[in-house]
């Protein structure tokens, strides 16, 4: 007689264990579904055998999505009761306009760029501060009074040449350099500057960017980079571009010529329609702003440092090294910013980035600004003939090396409004985080006040 357990289970599971005498035992079964469709196979190898192959790849299609960072999710999706405070909290700044920028009504306070002015949208913002603005709810940055002095030459600046007008923030790492050009660069465009803004002037020289040698300038052209800095620079200035004209007719390849008397956006959608052309466009753009005396122009670059490095990181054909004004990009902003060209009416203002160990301040550009060197510098110590060329006549502007009592306290009142702080907010921590970051700007959020959402 057969048991139970030889009868109800099939061959090649569990062994069914039953005595002789025929009385079931306890025993313990166990199954694996079996898989619901076919699995996905990964195959790699060639098809059509014979005089051409072609290699094929199989790839499992949700391996290659990629999910973005800092996605912030809606109003709607916050459905927690610990969200309903913050859905409910919106942070309450005063707006950033050239006639609310004065020390009585500004200083030491955090204002929000405006809206409805594209500049940052479209020219973006150095990296750090490009992180510190998804984190916010707003974009925003303290009135510091080295702000109102930057405007105020700002100011005297716009019925001048350039030439006399050619300023260089300096500071240790962090101090807040990148912040007080951005604030430049907003408040000219709030008082009617035309305003090109270079956030990432490293990009010039870091070889991100394709390029390509030119036999007739003996320069290598950069047409992406050129495409890129005319497609922002019209975004910005739209409206007042449409009141300059041409003050003469420019040649375009295979195409009609662009008349003089044109508006310069024609000029720009050019080097628009053909990238090709955009290193040329780029070149009389800045020959048309040069010449004209409606608006002021102001030429801000940030990273400035980097456009003096003594080597680049493009190769030429024998794999040596491009120096940067062999560039075109890289050589017409260090044209502006030496002299050698100039704005009837305008400013060259450039920012420092001690930050960055790839691209350091030189030796040649540090003699011109008055700064000291990190490294021994004798008369022995070869300079570029070149680059000192392009460092004379700069003048400097040192961003103060700390924060004030009351920048930091705008600071801090911010965050913690924006429930960006994970400790308890009162003057103690306030007080620990200042004294931790010494007073700089950088230290004082990423390592300060940023460090609390960790702890």
């Amino acid at each position: 007689m057969l048991s139970l357990a030889s009868r109800s289970l099939p061959a090649g599971s569990a062994l069914a264990s039953a005595s002789r005498n025929g009385t079931v035992q306890s025993v313990q079964v166990r199954g694996y579904a079996a898989p619901k469709g076919p699995a996905k196979i990964q195959k790699q190898g060639f098809v059509n055998k014979g005089k051409k192959k072609k290699f094929i790849q199989t790839v499992d299609p949700n391996k290659m999505k990629r999910i973005p960072a800092f996605k912030p999710l809606t109003a709607n999706q916050l459905k927690s009761e610990i969200f309903h405070e913050d859905v409910k909290t919106e942070l309450q700044l005063p707006v950033f306009r050239p006639d609310a920028l004065t020390e009585s009504n500004a200083l030491a306070k955090v204002m929000e760029f405006p809206t409805q002015s594209n500049l940052i949208n479209r020219f973006g913002v150095p990296k750090n501060l490009n992180i510190e603005y998804r984190i916010l709810s707003k974009s925003c940055a303290v009135v510091r009074d080295i702000t109102l002095t930057a405007l105020d030459k700002l100011d005297a600046a716009s019925a001048s040449s350039s030439k006399d007008n050619r300023v260089v923030l300096t500071g240790s790492s962090g101090c807040g350099k990148s912040v007080v050009l951005l604030q430049a660069a907003e408040y000219c465009a709030g008082r009617g500057w035309i305003v090109m803004y270079v956030p990432r002037v490293h990009h010039t020289v870091d070889s991100s960017t394709a390029y390509i040698y030119d036999s007739r300038t003996r320069t290598y052209l950069q047409p992406r980079f050129s495409w890129q800095v005319l497609r922002r620079f019209l975004d910005v200035n739209t409206t007042l571009l449409q009141d300059l004209k041409t003050t003469k007719e420019f040649p375009v390849e295979r195409k009609a010529p662009v008349q003089a008397g044109s508006p310069l956006t024609d000029l720009i959608n050019v080097g628009l329609q053909d990238g090709s052309l955009a290193p040329s466009v780029l070149s009389s753009l800045m020959t048309e702003l040069s010449r004209q005396k409606t608006y002021p122009v102001l030429l801000a670059l940030d990273n400035f440092q980097a456009l003096y490095t003594r080597t680049t990181r493009y190769r030429d054909p024998k794999f040596e090294a491009i120096k940067p004004y062999h560039l075109s990009v890289p050589r017409l902003f260090l044209e502006y910013a030496s002299g050698k060209k100039t704005f009837a009416r305008g400013a060259v203002v450039g920012a420092l980035s001690e930050g960055r160990a790839d691209f350091v301040t030189p030796l040649e550009l540090c003699e011109a600004l008055g700064l000291p060197f990190p490294r021994p510098a004798g008369p022995y110590v070869r300079r570029v003939p070149e680059i000192v060329d392009y460092s004379q006549g700069l003048q400097k502007l040192a961003v103060p090396e700390k924060l004030s009592i009351d920048e930091a306290a705008s600071l801090f009142d911010v965050w913690n409004t924006d429930k960006a702080l994970h400790s308890l907010p009162d003057d103690d921590l306030f007080m620990s985080k200042y004294s931790e970051a010494s007073g700089n700007a950088r230290a004082f959020v990423w390592k300060g006040l940023l460090a609390t959402l960790t702890s």
